[in-house]
Parts: structure tokens; C-alpha cells; sequence
């Protein structure tokens, strides 16, 4: 019998074992699909998981579902929103509940909800993201009972972990993110009357009209709630809550009615103490409160009442106030006393544009240094009105010394101040700043200003405003940053706009400066060579940026200016800055012992900078300016050899370096030059000496280049160089041609040279001819120029030249000779080709006999000699070869056969 009870009790636990492990693999396809056939069947959303996983096990004789991956996407009018997601949700639930058919209700005990998102919105036109329930297509008589059969809370316990919850009202521009929240509940809420014991701890962020009002302050609520299901009321019965470090406890009730919402609670600080107000202020900047000395009171009281709707928010009364208080850090030498707070914020009328900050008074006093401040700003949630009153005195550096300021703010300076200003925030951002009514004067000394966009502290050693009801007199700004210093007066028309709507400092100045050099507005800027937007420290360069809040004009004077290597003197002109360009009016100075005049615009505004520029240059000194700049060494690379003066016009435009310097390989435009009182010396350019070269009748450094003027233009990595003339003694030179950046030289000049320079030989010819027209006779001669500036080739057709000059006398003399006779052309020829060495008769008379034939049209041989296998030599290649030996220095002679 015992056997056959144990055996009976073995196989039914093996049973229920089997269908523990068996039923959640049967029923997790059914659970999936009650479960998104209930949900989206009722909603105008879409309801997805992975998977619903049934353990039978884990909560007996509960059933424990757990879906993961689960999202709930919004359709019209927020079509593809995620309204809802979660990495696992958990669900207890009787057994019983999962052989329920789709139609029957689910009753749910317990919820788990971790790493869930959830994203409310509501649009310009109210429509809100969680308004999903569909509307019943069954009688609006249906009961409601019979509309809410789906889902059936009968909760236990409840937990929300690792949560955010983002709130954003586009309507009335309010943004609330509630993120790494952790929200724990249990209680029977099952019954019609119950109470939840829940704890809550989150950072809270609040946001309105750009405004941030809480920044992931941290929040905690250790609260019991009454909730009463039958009226749907929630009480607040014992409740704790912390924001930051501040201490509040709540008292009275929320209670949901069909049109509204109504609310009723008290808060206040549970103690008086100072450190109170030191747990406002966030952690990272209040620092271990709990060791610091407190004199004297901080109380919060606060309530909120009425009614809430889609017009009303509940009015309320928030009063702040300490009296007389002090407080210090034990880690630093001096305290904060006098301390004075009375505050309040207020609605009265349950509208929001009604809410109101009124600060009667706000002093503090550090040492001697006193500040003091009353304000009213109200309509909070609108157009908000500011109207306040400030002055005192405070050493800044003093500020650090008292309270745990970040060390990377190394405030310093004295400030002083007895400002009034009224303003409101709609005539700031619609730049209406006669609106504006702000009286006043403040002086700041012995400051320093760091900013991203600099690359050095600016050291303000005075600045002094004076405050009119619509612009801002700078009487003195005076400074320095890196070895720049500078001494600035004008007027600011928008000071409030810069302050506190991230606007640009707009205004008139006047600007003088000993020196001012431009690398000390270099900042840091990672460059990524290859464009994959990728930096390293070791990519990162210093870039000149100009600061994208100046929109001002700048009438500037500098006795010295420092531009990469060069330094310019006495510069003066007008600066227009705007949009993170500087457009140049005017702008002169010394420079090369000449003027320099500029006019044209940089920007910044992009990856790469750019500039568009006319430059005037008057008198500068040819050697020095082509030295010292790269622009000139590559637009003209002989100017190296060029000693004088030089008046140019330059039109130009392209990117900039980094260092604000052209990048030469962009840049393109046009240059006219006047050369003056100049001078060539060779042995700075390897092209004139290689032209020295190859024309031995040619030094050029007996060029005259006075009043040359010549014009350039240049564009993709070339320069074309316009025709022109330059002279040497009775030699006009033609010049054209082209030049690269890298110095690859493509020229073409062409010498118109007289007769006289091309050997005895020719002269003779040109005397023989007894004719005054020949003796200006000058024959053309290319030089073409290639090859680098460093290595020049020199080709010339000077040879083809004289050959063919020589023909061409020759054929004068012939006709001379026709009309002449025969006798008179024998002589004529005899002495032309007469040879200064001692030749054979025989050769003699053969070359007169030769010659004659030629010139009277015969054959080149003797006709008595017809059988001579002799040939003998043309006497007019041997009078050209006789003139080419005298073009380039050598004496050729005459061989003897």
C-alpha cells in the first residue's frame, strides 16, 4: 500500500514537474498573442516584443511572463514616434490567468520595468502622443465595465528601474526630462481604500522658453500615498522628499475628477538651518555641506491650490528667507556673512502667464566688499518682464576664497556697480532694444577673460561702462592678451541681447594699439587631412579664428603690427566685423619703405579660411619685399635680382593657412607693376646669367627697366605674364610667356638685334653694300626659356638668324652686281671673301671663280675644270660660319687644301 502511494505521489509530481517545464513552451505563442491581440486591437499604436517568456517556477503558484525588447510606436499624427520602450517587463499573474481566451480579462499582481523609456509629446496644435485609446465603435451607452475588459490591476508591488521619462510640450516651449529613475511601490491596490508605500529617486531637468531652471538636480521621495479608488484621491500621508540637498516634507492631496484635476499641498523645510540653502545650490558646486559653519536661517514654505485644466494651473505661494545668515568652508580662509534673502514666487489667478519672482532683497558681504540686489520679473511663462537694481563692490578673486568655486574659473578683478535696468525678453530677441530702459555705471579692473575662441586670457586692466536707456558707453577698455595690448573706446548697442540671448556684441569703436600681433588670436583646431572627421591631439593645429560674436565696425590704429614674418608700421583703417569675416576699408601702412594700402574681406566662417583682397603698394623696396614675402617670390621669382623701387596694384583672392598666411597653390587675380630707378644684379638670378650665356653681345645688367610697367594674371598654380618691352642699349626685348608656382618657366623673348653686334664679317658685307638704309638693318632673335628658375635652358635661333641675314646680303650684292657688270662684281666679291691668312693662288682663284658663278647665276664648278673631282667650299656658308665665329667670340681661320 505504501508503495503504491509513493509511486502514485512520484508519478504526480513527475507530472507537474512535466507540465511546469512543458505548459510555458505550450503557452508562450498564446501568451504573445492574447497579449498584442488585446493591446492593439485597442489602441492607435503598435505594440511589439521578442518574445513572452512563461516561467512557472520562479513565483509558484504564480505564473512569471517576461517580455523583452518591448516598443510601442505612435501612427497619425506622430507616425514612427516610440511613445513607449523597455528593455524587460515582467508581469506576475495566477496561473489560471494564461488559459484565459482573448476576450477575458487579465488580472496582473506585479509589474517590473527596467531600462524603459518613455517620450510624451505634445505637438503646436495640442495633439499629445499619449491620447492612443480608440474610439469604441459599440454605443456610447456601453458601460464601463463592459469598455475596460482587458487589463485588470490587482497589484502588489510594483518597480520601475534604470527609467527616463522626457516630457516635451512644444506648445508652451516646457521641456522635463526625468532620467535614471528608480521608483519602488507596494501595497494592495486591489482594495477600493489602500495605502502605497513608494521610494523615488531620480535627477530632475526642467527647461522653459530656452530657460533652464533645474539642470539633473538630483530628487528623492519617500512617501506613503492614501489612494482612494472609489473618489480617485491620493493623499500624501508621511512623506520625505530631497532636491539636492534640501530637505521638504508635503502634506494634503491630489484627487483626479472627470474634467480636471484638483490639488491641495503644503510644503515646507523641516529645520531653519542656513545649510539649506547651500543643499539648493547643485552638489559639484556646494560641496560637502555637512562641514560647513552656519550662522543664522533658510527657510522654504511653500503651497499649491486649485484646479487643474486645460486653462488653469493651481495657484500658489513659494516664500524664501534667511535673515542675517553666514556660512563658511573649513578649507577656505574667508566667509560669507550679512546674508539676506527674501523671495517669493507667486500665482495668484491659477493662469500662467500670472507666475511672478519678486526678490525684495538679496545682500551678501564678503570682507568689505558688499553686493546687494532687488528684482521683480513676472510674467514668467511669457513675454518675461525684468525689472532690477543692483550695486556694490566685490573683489572677485575674493568669491574663490569663500566659496568652492571650479578652478578652472581663476576669477580676478574688482567689480563695481549701480545699475538700474528694465527690460523684457521679447524686445531682446526681436532686437528692439528701445524697449529697453537700463541707467547706470559699472567699472571692472585687474580682470581676466578666457574663452575657447581666444587663444590667450584677455587681462582687462580697466573697463568702464556707463548705461543710457537704450546703448552702452565703453569709455575705457583697456588690455592685453598675449603681447598684445590695446585701448578701446565706443558704443554697445545690445549688451543686454549678448548677455542673455546669445546674441553678438554689436557697437562702434575706436581701437589703438602699440602692438598687436595677430598669432595671438591663434586658437586650437582639429584638422582631420584625410576628411574622415577623426582627430588626434598630434592632427590638432592652431587656426586664427575670428569670434563669431563681434558684429561691430572698429576705426583701428597700431604703431606696430606683427603678420607672420613681417612687421608693419603706422597701420590705420577701418575694420567691419561680422558673421566671422572681417571686411578692411581703408587700411594703410608702412611697410618695405614704401605704403601699403589694403582693402577686401577674410572669413573664417568655414573649414578653410578665405580672403578676396586688393592691395596698393607705393615705393616699397623690390629686394625686400620679394624676400620677406612668398606671394611676391612666386608671382615674379626675377624680381630677386632687382634692386630699386616698385609701385604695384594687386587684386587677389583665395584660402588662407592656418596661420592666416595665403595658400599659395589656391590663390588667383591680377598685378600691375611699375618698376622705378631700378637696378639688375645676375648673380640673384640663374635665368639672366644663363641669357648672358648664350648672347655674348648681351649683359644684363646694363638692362634699363626704369618705368617699366608690366601686368600679370594668375590662377590654378600659373602666372601669365602679359607683353612687354624692356630695352638694352639700342636692343628692344619682347617678353611673354608663363610661369608656375612651383617656378617651371615657359618664356619667350625676343631680341630685335642690329647688325653691328653680329660680327666683323657681316659689317663688312653691310659696308660693301655702300647703302646708309643698312646700316640700321637688325635682324630678330627668339630666346626661348624653359626649365626650372634654379636650372634654366636657354635655346635661341640665332644661328638660322645671321644665316639667313647673310643670304640676303649676299643677294643684294648679286643684284648690285648685275647692274654693275661683271669686272666691278669680280672685285666686289674678291674683297668680301677676302681671307686674312696667306691662301694657294689656286684656292684663291678658284673660291673668286666660285663665288662669280654663283652671283651671275652659272655653275658652282669651273667649266675648264669639268673633269676636277674637287668639290670646293660655298664662300657664303663659309661667310656665315666666319660671322657666327665672330657673334660668339672665336676667330675662326681659313683651312689651306
Amino acid at each position: 500500500m505504501k508503495k503504491k502511494v509513493l509511486k502514485i505521489t512520484g508519478i504526480t509530481l513527475l507530472t507537474i514537474i512535466v507540465l511546469l517545464v512543458a505548459l510555458p513552451l505550450l503557452l508562450s505563442g498564446k501568451v504573445s498573442e492574447i497579449i498584442k491581440n488585446k493591446a492593439n486591437n485597442n489602441i492607435n499604436a503598435t505594440l511589439d516584443f521578442d518574445e513572452a517568456y512563461i516561467n512557472l517556477l520562479k513565483n509558484f503558484p504564480n505564473a512569471n511572463v517576461e517580455l523583452t525588447n518591448v516598443s510601442l510606436v505612435n501612427k497619425a499624427p506622430f507616425v514612427g514616434d516610440t511613445l513607449f520602450a523597455s528593455g524587460q517587463i515582467e508581469l506576475k499573474m495566477s496561473i489560471k490567468e494564461l488559459f484565459k481566451t482573448a476576450e477575458d480579462p487579465i488580472t496582473i499582481k506585479s509589474l517590473k520595468l527596467d531600462a524603459a523609456r518613455l517620450h510624451v509629446k505634445v505637438d503646436e496644435t495640442e495633439n499629445a502622443n499619449y491620447d492612443i485609446a480608440k474610439e469604441s465603435e459599440e454605443s456610447v451607452e456601453t458601460s464601463a465595465d463592459e469598455a475596460s475588459t482587458n487589463f485588470t490591476l490587482a497589484l502588489d508591488a510594483y518597480e520601475i528601474t534604470n527609467t527616463e521619462i522626457i516630457y516635451d510640450d512644444f506648445a508652451t516651449g516646457m521641456h522635463l526630462v526625468i532620467s535614471e529613475m528608480n521608483h519602488f511601490g507596494n501595497g494592495d491596490l486591489s482594495l477600493e481604500t489602500s495605502e502605497l508605500k513608494t521610494t523615488t529617486d531620480a535627477l530632475v531637468s526642467f527647461e522653459m522658453d530656452s530657460t533652464k531652471y533645474l539642470n539633473k538636480n538630483k530628487l528623492f521621495l519617500d512617501a506613503i500615498i492614501g489612494i482612494d479608488l472609489k473618489n480617485s484621491k491620493y493623499s500624501f500621508l508621511e512623506n520625505k522628499a530631497m532636491i539636492n540637498q534640501l530637505p521638504l516634507v508635503f502634506d494634503g492631496f491630489v484627487q483626479v475628477n472627470e474634467e480636471n484635476q484638483e490639488v491641495d499641498v503644503t510644503f515646507k523645510t523641516p529645520s531653519s538651518d542656513f545649510k539649506n540653502f547651500l543643499a539648493v545650490i547643485p552638489e559639484a558646486y556646494s560641496k560637502n555641506i555637512e562641514d560647513v559653519q552656519t550662522t543664522g536661517n533658510f527657510e522654504v514654505n511653500g503651497m499649491f491650490k486649485g484646479i487643474v485644466d486645460d486653462e488653469h494651473i493651481p495657484t500658489f505661494n513659494i516664500k524664501i528667507n534667511s535673515e542675517n545668515a553666514s556660512f563658511k568652508y573649513p578649507d577656505l580662509p574667508k566667509s560669507v556673512s550679512n546674508v539676506f534673502i527674501d523671495t517669493e514666487i507667486n500665482n495668484s489667478t491659477g493662469i500662467v502667464e500670472d507666475t511672478y519672482v519678486d526678490i525684495k532683497k538679496l545682500s551678501f558681504s564678503i570682507d568689505k566688499d558688499k553686493f546687494n540686489l532687488n528684482s521683480k520679473i513676472t510674467d514668467l511663462l511669457g513675454n518675461t518682464k525684468v525689472n532690477a537694481h543692483m550695486d556694490g563692490r566685490i573683489n572677485l578673486a575674493n568669491l574663490s576664497q569663500a566659496y568652492p568655486v571650479p578652478s578652472d574659473y581663476n576669477l580676478k578683478g574688482l567689480l563695481t556697480a549701480d545699475v538700474t535696468t528694465a527690460f523684457d525678453m521679447a524686445s531682446l530677441e526681436n532686437e528692439q532694444y528701445q524697449n529697453t530702459k537700463t541707467n547706470g555705471t559699472m567699472k571692472l579692473s585687474g580682470f581676466e577673460y578666457a574663452s575657447e575662441e581666444l587663444k590667450n586670457p584677455v587681462e582687462i586692466s580697466t573697463a568702464a561702462l556707463t548705461f543710457n536707456p537704450e546703448t552702452v558707453s565703453l569709455n575705457s577698455f583697456e588690455g592685453k592678451t598675449g603681447s598684445t595690448d590695446f585701448s578701446t573706446t565706443g558704443t554697445l548697442t545690445n549688451l543686454l541681447g549678448f548677455m542673455f540671448n546669445d546674441e553678438n556684441v554689436e557697437g562702434d569703436f575706436k581701437l589703438s594699439s602699440n602692438t598687436f600681433a595677430l598669432n595671438d588670436f591663434m586658437v586650437d583646431d582639429a584638422i582631420d587631412e584625410e576628411g574622415t572627421g577623426d582627430t588626434t591631439p598630434s592632427e590638432t593645429e592652431e587656426r586664427i579664428k575670428i569670434p563669431s560674436f563681434l558684429d561691430c565696425t572698429i576705426d583701428a590704429s597700431a604703431n606696430t603690427v606683427f603678420y607672420d614674418n613681417l612687421s608693419l608700421k603706422n597701420v590705420t583703417g577701418t575694420l567691419i566685423i561680422k558673421d566671422e569675416a572681417a571686411t578692411l576699408k581703408d587700411l594703410k601702412s608702412d611697410l618695405f619703405g614704401g605704403t601699403l594700402g589694403v582693402a577686401g574681406t577674410v572669413s573664417t566662417k568655414d573649414e578653410v579660411s578665405t580672403f578676396d583682397m586688393d592691395l596698393g603698394m607705393s615705393n616699397f623696396n623690390i629686394s625686400e619685399s620679394f624676400q620677406s614675402l612668398d606671394l611676391l617670390k612666386t608671382l615674379a621669382p626675377l624680381a630677386n635680382a632687382l634692386q630699386g623701387k616698385i609701385n604695384s596694384d594687386i587684386k587677389i583672392s583665395g584660402n588662407l593657412k592656418e596661420d592666416m598666411t595665403p595658400n599659395l597653390g589656391t590663390v588667383s587675380g591680377s598685378l600691375l607693376a611699375e618698376l622705378l630707378s631700378t637696378k639688375v644684379d645676375a648673380t640673384n638670378a640663374p635665368l639672366l646669367s644663363a641669357l648672358d650665356s648664350k648672347l655674348s653681345f648681351l649683359n644684363t645688367e646694363d638692362l634699363d627697366l626704369s618705368d617699366l610697367k608690366t601686368a600679370l594674371s594668375f590662377d590654378n598654380g600659373s602666372v601669365n605674364v602679359k607683353p612687354f618691352t624692356v630695352n638694352y642699349k639700342d636692343i628692344a626685348v619682347n617678353i611673354d610667356g608663363s610661369h608656375t608656382f612651383d617656378k617651371q618657366l615657359q618664356y619667350k623673348a625676343t631680341l630685335d638685334v642690329p647688325a653691328k653686334y653680329l660680327g666683323s664679317e657681316v659689317n663688312k658685307l653691310i659696308a660693301q653694300l655702300d647703302d646708309s638704309d643698312m646700316e640700321n638693318l637688325t635682324i630678330p632673335v627668339t630666346a626661348n626659356i624653359g626649365g626650372n628658375y634654379t636650372s634654366p635652358t636657354v635655346k635661341t635661333d640665332l644661328s638660322s638668324g645671321v644665316s639667313k641675314l647673310t643670304t640676303q646680303l649676299v643677294e643684294i650684292q648679286k643684284q648690285k652686281l648685275l647692274n654693275q657688270g661683271k669686272d666691278t662684281a669680280k672685285d666686289l666679291i674678291s674683297n668680301v671673301f677676302k681671307n686674312d691668312d696667306t691662301d694657294s693662288t689656286q684656292t684663291k682663284s678658284s673660291g673668286v671663280k666660285d663665288a662669280l658663278g654663283s652671283l651671275l647665276g652659272g655653275s658652282k664648278k669651273d667649266s675648264t675644270s669639268a673633269d676636277s673631282s674637287a668639290v670646293k667650299e660655298d664662300p657664303t656658308k663659309k661667310a656665315v660660319n666666319s660671322v657666327l665665329g665672330g657673334l660668339f667670340g672665336k676667330k675662326k681661320k681659313d683651312t689651306v687644301e
